[in-house]
């Protein structure tokens, strides 16, 4: 993890101001972090230190059960918050949050601004906003599991978790997350790679037709 300092922190501070969700100097507290791939922003069950605002970059979320399996639950992208739910609740069970692409973020201190923050109406209306598309976002997933083929729900998967133009997800994790079998799911890969959509690499998928697998996934969004 790298904390930006001087011109570098400044120029995101402008680029990406978020002043206007606060009612207090909140750019006086804020560092910048950048996290590279596959690197974890918080582990599992350790409270953050921080309440990040994402302005670049994805992130997976992801929970262990009890009988030790670990399920990728949701997806973290650009103006999405982290630690939200550990600043609202003192005893809350943290998920392991990792980077799957450069991810570079806002990181408000909590144990300088905590009660600035419970206490800032303004902020407390736009968390609120947050939350909901959040609730509506996880129910949307699991309708959508109902409703529309596995070809467009794995573009729109393939879409969020590749870095650039590189794929390569688990296929176990996949199967877990969408909810369909590992033979479905390769018989579905194999059509990709089989109409030009990725290429099938050592270790990996290559995306070659981008705007293919957007068509797809955008079947989702215009339900």
């Amino acid at each position: 993890m790298e904390i930006y300092k001087q011109e570098k922190k400044q120029y995101c501070l402008e680029e990406h101001s978020i002043s206007h969700l606060f009612s207090f100097p909140i750019e006086e507290f804020m560092e910048v972090h950048e996290y590279k791939r596959d690197e974890w922003i918080i582990r599992e069950g350790m409270r953050p230190d921080y309440l990040y605002y994402v302005i670049e970059g994805k992130a997976k979320i992801y929970l262990t059960y009890q009988n030790g399996k670990v399920s990728l639950i949701n997806f973290i992208n650009a103006h999405d918050y982290i630690g939200e739910m550990e600043l609202l609740h003192e005893v809350y069970y943290t998920k392991g949050i990792q980077a799957t692409s450069k991810l570079i973020c806002f990181a408000i201190p909590l144990h300088h601004c905590r009660k600035r923050l419970l206490e800032d109406t303004t902020f407390l209306r736009e968390l609120t906003k947050f939350l909901s598309m959040k609730a509506t976002k996880m129910a949307e997933k699991y309708s959508q599991s109902l409703s529309f083929p596995l070809e467009n729900r794995l573009a729109d998967f393939i879409l969020q978790t590749a870095d650039g133009e590189i794929y390569k997800e688990k296929h176990v994790t996949v199967c877990d997350f969408l909810g369909v079998s590992y033979r479905h799911l390769l018989h579905v890969l194999v059509q990709f790679c089989e109409k030009g959509y990725l290429e099938k690499e050592e270790r990996h998928y290559s995306i070659r037709q981008n705007d293919a697998l957007h068509r797809l996934a955008d079947v989702l969004k215009n339900k």
